[in-house]
């Protein structure tokens, strides 16, 4: 295809040629970050049986409902370590907090709120209701749906799947993602620049995204300005489910990219977008690997990495249909749909407003620093101004929003 596709129809055949990923089991202490690959049911049930709490006499609430209620205490039950034995009417025992309740009790008297007079505990007030106890089952029952399949697991999810002593998850296989740049002029980071030569900055950014996307980042290197050059860097690597080119895709005469990886077998599905920034993206599959090319300056390269790499990474392709209102003016879109880089805020009365940064040049990186949204504007799209709500793009969950 080598016309100009909309940035849905370009995102329509990512999902349509998406690897399939193979499904591991791996341990719950190295689940972190891996997206789950089936559903995950409770063992068992959390609490197992009524705790404590808090720490204080378990009763039976008939026995205290008035001030001044004398009880035996006949025991304790601290955590781990059962009262064994039904308590009678008239009886409590000693519980502390995570404690299981004996048979017989269904209410905590508070140490707070009882006296101990040598084997008898002396409840300072009276009660209408059950307090402090938590039920089981109160957090999950064995059997339960704890996580849903597709679910990134985090910190939260992997206690929970702990707690439900879990100890293993099946997710899906990390994808390589192979990031390959080419240009004569590009010099790792670090190095000492000469005249004409820059840094290659867009493999540090882009393998952070692959990570947040779940992805396994590998950096192929910098190819020289050669088809072969390019073609070598291929060929060394079979084992990579995604590679990401980085520059080299438009009508120059150094741009080797897309028959570098032609040459290499790789079938070509479409050749530019019509987006702004990335137009120059582009994308191909063989049986075995996917290739989604980027353009090299590095905003664009980010741009299009968040619009296109991320969802062929994580499989999720949807629109999430986030909105804001905006702060400022956007002028009327030209016949490219564009992604503007923009600042979240929140209202005192917690709105979500956006405010596109006032300058959108491709080649910008610093605007990153402080831009956690990318505005969509359709095509042909109206101008706005303050108070109209436009689609958003949120970057990133981890980027702290400005207050207003």
């Amino acid at each position: 295809m080598s016309g100009l596709i909309s940035v849905d129809d370009a995102l329509g055949l990512l999902e349509e040629h998406a690897t399939h990923r193979a499904v591991e089991l791996v341990p719950l202490s190295k689940g972190f970050g891996r997206t789950l690959a089936e559903d995950v049911l409770a063992k068992t049930t959390q609490p197992a049986s009524p705790v404590s709490a808090m720490d204080g006499y378990a009763v039976n609430l008939e026995d205290v409902r008035t001030p001044e209620a004398r009880l035996k205490v006949i025991g304790e039950s601290p955590a781990g370590h059962p009262f064994p034995h039904p308590v009678d009417r008239g009886e409590c025992v000693r519980i502390f907090t995570g404690g299981y309740l004996p048979e017989g009790t269904n209410h905590i008297v508070i140490q707070e709120n009882a006296e101990r007079d040598a084997d008898e505990m002396i409840s300072l007030q009276g009660y209408d209701a059950p307090l402090h106890v938590r039920a089981a089952g109160r957090d999950f029952h064995a059997g339960q749906l704890l996580i849903r399949k597709h679910t990134r697991l985090h910190a939260g999810g992997l206690a929970l799947l702990a707690a439900a002593n879990i100890d293993q998850v099946s997710v899906y296989r990390q994808l390589r993602v192979g990031i390959l740049a080419n240009g004569d002029e590009l010099k790792p980071v670090g190095s000492e620049l000469q005249p004409g030569e820059i840094v290659n900055s867009n493999p540090i950014g882009l393998s952070a995204l692959i990570r947040e996307g779940g992805g396994e980042p590998i950096d192929l290197g910098i190819a020289s300005d050669s088809v072969d050059a390019i073609t070598e860097k291929i060929s060394a690597s079979p084992d990579i489910d995604i590679f990401v080119p980085v520059g080299g895709a438009s009508v120059g005469d150094h741009d080797h990219m897309k028959p570098a990886f032609t040459s290499s077998g790789f079938e070509l599905v479409f050749s530019k977008i019509a987006v702004k920034p990335g137009k120059p993206t582009w994308f191909g599959r063989t049986e075995r690997s996917l290739v989604l090319g980027l353009p090299g300056n590095p905003a664009s390269a980010f741009v299009c990495a968040q619009v296109f790499l991320k969802p062929l990474i994580t499989g999720h392709f949807e629109d999430p249909g986030i909105t804001a209102m905006l702060s400022g003016a956007v002028p009327e879109n030209g016949g490219r749909e564009s992604f503007l880089r923009s600042r979240l805020s929140v209202s005192s009365e917690g709105q979500l407003n956006v405010s596109p940064h006032g300058d959108q040049d491709s080649s910008l990186i610093s605007p990153f620093l402080e831009c956690s949204a990318l505005i969509r504007r359709a095509p042909h799209a109206p101008a706005a101004r303050t108070g109209d709500v436009l689609p958003i793009r949120i970057l990133a969950s981890d980027i702290p929003l400005m207050s207003r």
